[in-house]
């Protein structure tokens, strides 16, 4: 679904983005992880068209993001780490006029259904929570049905219970048959979530693997550490205490 070869990228004289090479399957869920200023962002932002590609080529669906640039717009969604919605506009009425802007229909209270915001249809994006808010992205990113997903950390500064909630839903977008492909800081989440994952620092891929082999891996090079397993965290205290099923 993916094909991404010696992509580069450099402001001012410095390269930020390498030269990195990989490939993505069709309906696995993908995750690049790598500290700030590793490159994760750019490069996203480079095979969704928002950035100039200066060396290499990335490929969706058969598609060169260079030089067709317009009909991969028409086959991703995107999810930025800070989207953008109109004010004072119902929520039934943004996706309403996101899938109008594709030339698609869309039948709004369902959608907002499957994301469990159907008692907001009538509230404004400013008014709903964090998790809410996200959960809204990702079906206004869906509205025009992409075969590729991208979702620049998705979780950062939700609370554990909306951020499980999350994974929810992004575990059932790549049911549905849509790609995704995500940077994230947490581990934990990239282990549960992601198919594979491409390690990236200071502008390079270093590793790509299944989270389990990575792990493996680095059993094997000879890696310990001290063990004390607790039965629950203050995670598992601090959803028990607010309540069992996952909400906002």
């Amino acid at each position: 679904m993916l094909k991404v070869t010696n992509l580069t990228k450099a402001y001012d004289n410095k390269k930020v983005v390498k030269g990195i090479s990989f490939e993505v399957k069709e309906g696995e869920i993908f995750g690049i992880l790598g500290p700030n200023g590793a490159g994760k962002t750019t490069t996203l932002e480079m095979i969704e068209t928002l950035r100039e590609i200066d060396e290499g080529s990335a490929i969706v669906d058969g598609i060169d993001v260079s030089q067709e640039p317009q009909k991969v717009k028409y086959i991703i969604g995107v999810q930025p780490q800070s989207p953008a919605f109109m004010d004072k506009v119902k929520l039934t009425e943004q996706l309403e006029q996101m899938a109008a802007a594709y030339g698609q229909t869309v039948h709004a209270m369902k959608l907002l259904e499957e994301v469990g915001l159907k008692d907001k249809a009538n509230s404004y994006v400013e008014n709903l929570s964090g998790g809410q808010r996200q959960r809204f992205s990702i079906v206004a990113s869906l509205v025009h049905k992409p075969k590729v997903f991208f979702m620049d950390e998705p979780t950062t500064g939700l609370d554990p219970q909306a951020r499980r909630h999350l994974w929810e839903l992004i575990k059932k977008t790549r049911d549905s048959g849509v790609t995704v492909i995500l940077t994230t800081h947490y581990m934990e989440e990239a282990e549960i979530l992601c198919d594979r994952v491409a390690i990236m620092d200071n502008g390079k891929i270093i590793a790509l693997d299944t989270p389990k082999n990575l792990i493996q891996q680095l059993l094997k090079r000879g890696f310990k550490k001290a063990k004390h397993v607790e039965q629950a965290d203050l995670e598992d205290v601090f959803i028990d205490l607010t309540g069992k099923d996952l909400k906002d």
